[in-house]
């Protein structure tokens, strides 16, 4: 009798056991269920919710706000969608054309004529000479005619025209009623249209670049070419041009197809302000990759290198007015060629406004 009760109560536990362990088993399903469903739904909800940006870096962010209003202070091409003139339109969009891809149209296989070294204007006037301190034309219209110590005469948009053809483009001049010469111009004084006659427009030309305090050094530079250009402009300085082989997609910076030394490219400054907040191509001046002493250096390396020579006897008939780093002589003070070609500049300088308050 007691063993069959004690047999009872064992199986009554055990049932109510069983039932406990399947309620609980019936629960943590339900859970394990309402936990899928919940996170399904949100990764449904997630995919098709479209996502936001990752969010900038503090520091980045700066930047990117620092670029924009800096960029509101300079000039700013105006639109040529916006010319009504249908006949104007056109000739103005020639002009670019012939500015952004000069070899196509008058380099050595020109379809118009063969008159240049293959290089596009847009080789140093960056971005159809629209880009700020890319060396654009935002100031070409309002400053011409302008007098010139170079030729020691007014010149006008034509002559400043062909002297790039004939220097930076190492080639021949247009004639000043040609189609083209009529287009480039016409480009060119739609660009300046909004900046007053006798202004010079915020972001023109190029910027200033301290002196320094040595010698730029063309061993050095060469150290920085290599590192920083040669994968675009290649290691012979020849540049790269594109498949059809009628255009460079990077410009050679020396050869018989560079510009030659009578160009403004050659004078070391220019250089070294163009490489510093324009190269490598797509910097932004405001934030650029040279240091100072990397883009006095690559200039004095990139111009030390051979280049065409052009003959230009009548360039600065008043010796007085030649730049500090003009570098051929005779010269109107007691500094050499070579330090007249790479520095230092400050003593130069010095001395000529020395001598100016003397005057």
């Amino acid at each position: 009798m007691k063993k069959e009760g004690y047999d009872s109560f064992d199986q009554g536990m055990l049932s109510i056991i069983q039932q406990l362990i399947s309620a609980i088993s019936v629960l943590m399903v339900g859970l394990i269920l309402l936990t899928l469903t919940f996170v399904f739904n949100n990764e449904i909800t997630s995919f098709l919710t479209p996502r936001p940006r990752p969010e900038v870096p503090d520091s980045s962010k700066e930047a990117v706000v620092l670029a924009s209003s800096v960029e509101s202070f300079y000039w700013t091409a105006p639109d040529i969608a916006n010319v009504s003139d249908q006949e104007k339109r056109a000739q103005i969009n020639y002009g670019k054309q012939l500015i952004a891809h000069t070899a196509k149209y008058l380099g050595p296989k020109g379809s118009v004529k063969a008159i240049s070294n293959g290089m596009n204007c847009q080789n140093c006037h960056l971005e159809a000479g629209t880009k700020i301190f890319g060396n654009n034309y935002g100031s070409v219209a309002s400053t011409y005619p302008k007098f010139r110590a170079r030729s020691g005469a007014e010149e006008d948009i034509y002559k400043r025209v062909n002297d790039c053809f004939e220097r930076s483009l190492n080639g021949s001049g247009l004639a000043a009623s040609s189609k083209e010469m009529q287009a480039i111009k016409a480009y060119i004084e739609f660009l300046g249209k909004e900046v007053p006659k006798g202004e010079k427009a915020e972001g023109s030309g190029l910027k200033e670049l301290p002196f320094l305090d040595r010698a730029a050094d063309a061993v050095k530079g060469k150290l920085v070419y290599v590192d920083k250009c040669q994968s675009c402009h290649q290691a012979n300085g020849a540049g790269l041009l594109n498949a059809a082989r009628n255009e460079y997609v990077y410009p050679p910076l020396w050869g018989k197809n560079s510009y030659n030394d009578g160009a403004g490219l050659y004078r070391v400054s220019n250089f070294a302000k163009y490489a510093k907040y324009n190269m490598p191509l797509g910097v932004h001046h405001s934030f650029p990759q040279l240091s100072d002493e990397e883009a006095w250096d690559v200039a004095a390396f990139v111009n030390s290198q051979s280049r065409p020579h052009k003959d230009v006897p009548k360039d600065w008939p008043d010796i007085a007015k030649k730049p500090i780093d003009h570098p051929f002589g005779p010269y109107a003070d007691g500094f050499s060629e070579q330090q007249h070609k790479y520095g230092p500049f400050q003593p130069i300088a010095a001395a000529q406004q020395k001598q100016a308050k003397g005057r």
